[in-house]
This record gives C-alpha cells, structure tokens and sequence, in this order.
C-alpha cells in the first residue's frame, strides 16, 4: 500500500491549491488610502473566501477599511494557511513550528452587484454539494468527520454565515500575479502562474479540516498512526498527529525516538513523516479506505513479527 518516489509527493502548485481548497479564511492586506491617495501602509484584517475556478473570491464586511483602500489602489496580498484544527494547533504552537501556507500578491477587484450575486450563487451551490456529500458519506467516513469537536472546521458552517446573515458584505474577485509557498520550515518557494492555472485542488480538500480534526481526537486513530510510524517507517514513535491530508497520502507529526547523543542517550522529539497511498485517493471516501486497508496491512506485519 505504500510507495516512495518523486512522484509520491504533491509539486508547490497542487499544494497551493489545495491550501486554498482546504480553508475558508485568510488574511487579506490592502494599501491604507486617505484624501491624498495611498500612504503605502498596509491595513490587515481575516477574511472569509472561497475558490471559483481557482480563483478567491472574497467576502469583505461593509464597514471594513478594505473597501476605502481598493478604491484608490486595488494591489493587495492574501496569506492562507493549511488547516490546523484542535489538538493540532496545541502542538503546532508547543514546538514552534508554523502550519504550511500559501501567500498571494495581486488586485483585489471588487465585484458589481450583477457578478456578486452570481458569485453567492456559486458559493450556495459548492455548499450544497459539499453538504449533499457528507450526508451521503460511509459510515466510517462520517464516523470520522462527526469526530471533530469543531463545528469551525466544517467549510459550510462557516461559509453559509456569508449567505445567511445579516451582516452586509462586498466581494471580490482576487487576480493574483505571483504566488509562494511556504513551508512549514519557513522555506519559501515560488510557483509560476502556469503551474497554478493548470494545477487543480484535489476533492478531498474540502473536508480537510474534518479530516484531520476527527482523526487527531480520537485515541484509537492516533494509535493506528503510531503503528504507521512503526511498521512503515521503522519509527520508534510514541505519539503523533495527522497533520496534512491529499490524494497521493498524507503527512503525520510523530513524537519518535531521536539519534544517540554524546553521551550515549536518546531523547523522543517531533518529526515530520510522510506516507504515500500505492493508488491515490480520488475523494474522501477513498481516502478513508486506503487508511483502513494501511491499518489492516500493519497489524498483518506486526502479526508476522510477534509470530501470532
């Protein structure tokens, strides 16, 4: 079930994309504007979006200073991380280590009522669908996403607040110029415009954060993450995380047993690890079940070790 190579792993592109997939809020920064025209500070606030073939799309509150700025200069930038829900979080912020994310420059054009409106049309739609989804979902796949203790992390709660209230809203369409990935070492690495057109976010992204969050709450799935470590990866681990979720496999932060120190002793610290599907998963409910089938396929291996 497990596989290694270059093609194992997601290029800054795909990971962009399903960055932008995979959340519903970010930080938009706009140049702040007085009767003089722009002063070249920045005014920063979160934001909710959603992507429209690929493009944000987003919702800025009435009274925000965003809507002042872009009148006089529409050059903005927008950061969006990767989900980091619950548990996740906590740990994130214990060991100092910042969650992937993806920072975009370009201009935020606000959009006139006619296109506005079709754009909640499209949001409502994607809601529809991502909710049609879940409820037709497996019982092990609903088993997991019904695990989250965060209503936050499911994309429809929060966007259907955008549609529903009574808090007016602008929208904006963001056409990006350039566009970087940052890793969670703090590497930033450029992706070109191309790469990003032709790139698509996997399906699986919109229940990411579901993902991820039903997983890390349950005990008896964190186990079975421990055991990947161990059969797969031949990892001494003695805790761990899911901490990203794509087609090809998914990423885990595993408390394993570090090298030998001067002195002859061995500490435990955390690591990021990487597990690869033999056979992608196209959705959620594919995914769910190449987990299950790595999880038979460990205890199988342990079975064989222990001579049970």
């Amino acid at each position: 079930m497990m596989k290694r190579g270059k093609s194992s792993v997601l290029t800054f592109a795909e990971k962009c994309k399903n960055i932008l997939a995979s959340n519903w809020q970010g930080n938009l920064n706009t140049i702040k504007a007085d009767a003089k025209g722009s002063k070249e500070e920045i005014y920063t606030s979160k934001v909710k979006y959603f992507v429209k073939k690929g493009k944000p799309f987003i919702w800025v509150p009435e009274k925000e200073m965003h809507n002042v700025n872009t009148i006089i200069d529409e050059r903005g930038s927008f950061a969006v991380s990767s989900p980091f829900p619950g548990p996740l979080a906590h740990l994130l912020r214990s060991i100092r280590k910042l969650p992937a994310r993806v920072a975009l420059v370009g201009d935020v054009v606000r959009l006139k009522d006619e296109k506005a409106t079709s754009a909640a049309e499209s949001l409502r739609e994607t809601l529809l669908a991502e909710q049609r989804a879940v409820k037709e979902s497996s019982y092990s796949v609903s088993g997991i996403l019904s695990s989250s203790y965060l209503d936050s992390s499911l994309r429809s709660a929060n966007l259907e607040e955008l549609l529903q209230g009574d808090k007016q809203y602008s929208v904006y369409r963001f056409n990006l110029s350039s566009c970087m990935y940052i890793d969670g070492n703090g590497g930033v690495h450029e992706v070109k415009l191309e790469d990003i057109e032709k790139s698509k976010a996997d399906r699986l992204s919109l229940f990411a954060m579901s993902l991820i969050d039903g997983i890390n709450q349950s005990e008896m799935r964190r186990r079975a993450l421990i055991l990947f470590c161990i059969t797969f990866l031949n990892e001494n681990a003695k805790d761990a995380f899911l901490l990203s979720v794509d087609r090809k496999g998914f990423d885990v932060l595993g408390k394993v047993l570090g090298s030998v120190n001067s002195d002859g002793s061995r500490e435990y610290q955390w690591k990021e690890l990487r597990f690869t599907f033999k056979d992608e998963a196209g959705d959620v409910e594919t995914f769910c079940q190449r987990l299950l089938e790595l999880e038979e396929e460990a205890l199988k291996s342990i079975s064989r070790l222990s001579g049970i």
